[in-house]
């Protein structure tokens, strides 16, 4: 009762602020989120619960995103104005002609994992070859290429390499035993694998930022020809400043931002258990000091990552031109 009550509050005053906007020439963004509503975004939420992007003369449209829906796809066919994706999938997306360009970073760190069952002997990388693994696909496994690359292991199920199990954004396959290992978050997945039965002691874990293959997750991106537009820079330069006041304000109230993000849960599929423990690990992995400036060390690591993967499905096949811009960050200022 009390989120239907919220829920109709706030569908009123995005009403009375619609007019708002109108009437004083407040400026509209459509956000394309990378997956559904969950505190993977908080910070978006936040700033628009608490009124910054409105202090920042911008009516914020945040759209959640699903299975079925692909950011690059998304701006492509003109429906957003800026997107959350993952940097690999961004610049694979650029290679194939969607000019994805990244113009804040708030994410520093990156949460991917593969989460494997301690009872199948897995304890080291070498430990994989013969394995099933889960992977995500529509764009995140290209850091799961990368890594088997590097570790010199087919993806194409001989023995000498290991099997895909395309694994759908659930972690059933290590529950049911179908698979060696899964893709998890630390935020997410991970969790639900604990939920699920396992302790900690029973999982193997292997975070891709401790084998040398993390990618850049969770950035900005827009459109590389609308960055010749002043005003749109300028209205970036709005969005993403009163954005990282909204990442700076849920990092410190962790519980606060959690019940913000369920507010907005028209699913009514997540519960607060389970957003206060995502919010806190999202925590973890946020820019505290740049911002949400893009580190160009981080970029490279990312390209060089992508590039090392060779092998039968090559994530890039040249190092991209233009793929960011402080630009907007400037603006920002």
């Amino acid at each position: 009762m009390r989120r239907a009550i919220l829920s109709g509050l706030v569908g009123l005053g995005l009403l009375a602020g619609a007019a708002a906007a109108q009437a004083q020439g407040v400026e509209r963004v459509t956000l394309q989120l990378k997956w559904v509503t969950q505190a993977q975004f908080a910070g978006y939420y936040v700033a628009q619960a608490r009124g910054m992007y409105r202090a920042a003369n911008l009516d914020v449209r945040i759209n959640a995103g699903g299975p079925d829906i692909a950011p690059p796809q998304i701006m492509a066919g003109g429906r957003a104005d800026v997107v959350v994706e993952w940097m690999p999938a961004a610049l694979a997306s650029r290679e194939r002609g969607v000019p994805l360009v990244n113009i804040a970073q708030p994410f520093k760190q990156s949460g991917l994992m593969l989460t494997c069952r301690a009872e199948t002997g897995i304890r080291t990388p070498a430990d994989l070859r013969g394995r099933t693994l889960g992977v995500w696909f529509s764009g995140n496994e290209y850091p799961f290429l990368a890594w088997m690359a590097r570790l010199n292991l087919p993806t194409n199920g001989t023995p000498q390499g290991v099997r895909v199990l395309r694994q759908g954004f659930n972690v059933d396959p290590l529950l049911q035993r179908q698979a060696d290992c899964v893709s998890t978050m630390t935020y997410n997945e991970y969790w639900q694998v604990v939920d699920g039965g396992f302790r900690p002691d029973q999982l193997t874990v292997f975070r891709y930022a401790d084998q040398g293959v993390a990618t850049l997750e969770d950035g900005l991106y827009v459109l590389e020809s609308r960055l010749m537009d002043a005003a749109f820079v300028a209205r970036m330069g709005r969005f993403v400043r009163a954005s990282m006041q909204g990442w700076d304000w849920a990092r410190q109230n962790p519980d606060a931002a959690a019940a913000i993000v369920l507010d907005n849960d028209t699913s009514g599929a997540q519960t607060e258990a389970h957003q206060r423990r995502m919010m806190g690990e999202i925590a973890k992995l946020l820019d505290t000091t740049g911002g949400g400036r893009l580190d160009p060390a981080d970029y490279e690591r990312t390209v060089q990552t992508l590039l090392s993967s060779g092998g039968e499905s090559p994530v890039i096949t040249r190092a991209p031109t233009g793929a960011w811009t402080h630009a907007v960050m400037d603006a920002a200022r």
